[in-house]
């Protein structure tokens, strides 16, 4: 058993679903407070999802629903992993994903390219936001933090205007590419009938997965990768090992912008949400990849279920019972264990402080032991 515990990915599975559970349990007390004759219900609701519908087709389709949403915050927590394996904090990954919906949605809807021409520009334009950030860090040690929640707020309202050439006359929405432009449409590649004629399912599924693999290969299997990490554990020692330090922040934060922008490009391109040009606060999805990256051990394949749970929860909260609880109290549950998702590296680092606790015990158990049958 202690052998398993020193294994780095059970020890990540392990803090995840205590985090999880603390969540639940937390979400629990609170709802009793509220109104504890629904408070189990609710919880369960939150937790059945897509299950909380009678008949097999409807669940299907609902589940595509969530599996929509899954692949941007996939996107969203990639880039934030990628950076901090590199020692960076990307905290724009938030700017960078609205950046990625704007430039989509104005390429599909004023100049009406393709999908794969809006997918290209959104992950150039996403980039671009990235690269600000990197050469404030990599030439004027401007905090990635600062700059990143700046530019957050700066993507926000520019998209906003711009979005708003293309929107809807009576409505802040913008116009739907199913009427407007169908071409800028992901396509589903058979995907709909897998989910029961869902119209949103498309090749973002897919194609998020194979980012994963890229990523994954990239930073274990590729010099550039080693150089990248090398660098994020003191940049000092790479610059003195001949690597360039600089372009490496860079390129670090340039790439975590591209895989933001693609999120956002991901799911606005599905056609499945239209964006609002008077909205007043950056997108959740953003933050939540943060939220993602921690509790998949920051670990690309760890992710991938990471980002498929939160937004099974986050989607789950939209079944609680109204009659009982007000509608944000979906948002409080889903916020709760996504907060907690934040204590797995603490729960990681109590676990080996206890195994190494435990080693040094049996080590000066063994010593006296030893030491016994001598005097003997």
């Amino acid at each position: 058993m202690k052998k398993l515990l020193k294994n780095d990915a059970v020890q990540s599975l392990f803090a995840s679903l205590l985090c999880i559970v603390l969540g639940l349990f937390i979400g629990y007390i609170v709802l009793l407070f509220i109104n504890p004759s629904g408070a189990f219900q609710a919880i369960i609701d939150v937790m059945k999802n897509f299950m909380n519908y009678s008949k097999s087709t409807l669940q299907i389709k609902n589940l595509g629903n969530t599996i929509v949403k899954t692949a941007p915050l996939l996107m969203c927590s990639l880039s934030v992993l990628f950076c901090y394996k590199v020692g960076l904090f990307n905290i724009g990954v938030a700017g960078q994903y609205v950046a990625g919906a704007c430039a989509s949605l104005y390429a599909a809807l004023a100049w009406g390219w393709s999908w794969p021409l809006c997918l290209l520009f959104a992950i150039v334009a996403a980039a671009l936001l990235g690269t600000i950030v990197g050469l404030l860090k990599a030439y004027f040690n401007v905090n990635e933090v600062i700059s990143g929640i700046m530019l957050n707020w700066i993507g926000l309202y520019l998209t906003n205007m711009i979005l708003a050439k293309v929107k809807e006359t009576t409505s802040p929405y913008t116009l739907h590419l199913s009427s407007a432009n169908p071409k800028a449409i992901l396509p589903a590649v058979g995907l709909d009938k897998v989910f029961a004629g869902n119209p949103y399912v498309s090749i973002g599924i897919p194609l998020s997965i194979i980012v994963v693999i890229i990523i994954k290969v990239l930073l274990d299997k590729t010099k550039l990768g080693y150089e990248l990490k090398a660098t994020g554990f003191n940049k000092n020692a790479a610059k003195y090992c001949g690597m360039a330090e600089k372009r490496n922040i860079i390129l670090t934060l340039t790439i975590g912008g591209a895989l933001a922008g693609m999120g956002g490009a991901l799911l606005y391109l599905t056609d499945y949400e239209q964006w609002q040009v008077t909205i007043s606060s950056v997108p959740g999805m953003g933050f939540n990849g943060i939220a993602a990256a921690f509790l998949g051990g920051l670990d690309p394949i760890g992710s991938i279920f990471a980002s498929y749970f939160i937004q099974h929860i986050t989607s789950g909260g939209a079944y609680v019972d109204k009659t009982m609880y007000c509608s944000q109290i979906s948002d409080l549950i889903a916020s709760l264990i996504i907060y907690l998702c934040g204590f797995v590296f603490f729960i990681k680092y109590a676990i080996n402080l206890r195994l190494a606790k435990n080693d040094r015990t049996d080590v000066r158990d063994k010593v006296v032991v030893k030491k016994g049958g001598e005097d003997k």
